[in-house]
């Protein structure tokens, strides 16, 4: 199933308008955002599959959020970065540089 990005954003948008939360101040979501990626960490670490799951679904929400916010496509950005690191050379994981010859 493919997912209209610009379409969640816009009714996260509306959710939050609806019910008071910020829709302007980018710096505090992006706060709000790394407090929900730890809290995704913690239920991780204490292999909790329900909250994984939920706030797996948390740091989504607070990213088309923001990207609502930005103008931005998530969606959009997130296929774009995929074909830019399609194109990107790894050994063991790590990314090599064009410009490293040597590795």
């Amino acid at each position: 199933m493919i997912i209209d990005t610009k379409k969640l954003q816009k009714a996260v948008m509306e959710n939050k308008k609806k019910h008071g939360f910020n829709t302007t101040d980018i710096e505090f979501e992006l706060l709000r955002l790394h407090g929900e990626a730890n809290e995704l960490f913690e239920a991780w670490r204490k292999n909790n599959k329900k909250n994984i799951n939920e706030e797996l679904a948390d740091v989504g929400i607070f990213l088309l959020g923001i990207a609502e916010m930005l103008g931005s496509d998530l969606g959009e950005d997130i296929v774009n970065k995929m074909k830019i690191n399609e194109k990107r050379i790894y050994k063991n994981g790590v990314k090599i540089s064009p410009y490293d010859n040597d590795k």
